[in-house]
């Protein structure tokens, strides 16, 4: 495996429970900014053994990559919501369950917060 495969594998492996990650946001932790399309390639072929939290990632959006109805799609769902994810219709609001969530509420607050 390269070094900037398992810089990606590292990435994702460290998203904490609880929390989801774009392809992008993988892509950028890892040191390879704008190559999230990697990061999905690279899912897609997880070496046998390795054990990854897959499901913690995500479109930038939000939504979820596989097509929705399907067993993957449904298996994603069950498996955030399992961890406390909020999933609507295929989406997680990234503002409240984004890696960055808390560095963004830490700053900024949200506009239901007072400061």
């Amino acid at each position: 495996m390269n070094n900037d495969h398992a810089r990606i594998y590292a990435a994702i492996a460290a998203i904490p429970r609880g929390r989801v990650a774009s392809y992008g946001a993988i892509a950028a932790r890892a040191g390879l900014p704008g190559r999230a399309r990697l990061v999905g390639r690279l899912l897609g072929e997880t070496p046998d053994g390795m054990v990854l939290p897959w499901y913690r990632v995500l479109r930038a959006s939000g939504q979820i990559a596989l097509p929705p109805g399907s067993r993957g799609f449904r298996e994603q769902c069950r498996l955030l919501r399992a961890e406390g994810i909020e999933v609507r219709d295929g989406r997680v609001p990234l503002s409240r369950f984004g890696l960055d969530g808390d560095l963004d509420r830490a700053l900024w607050g949200l506009p239901d917060e007072s400061p």
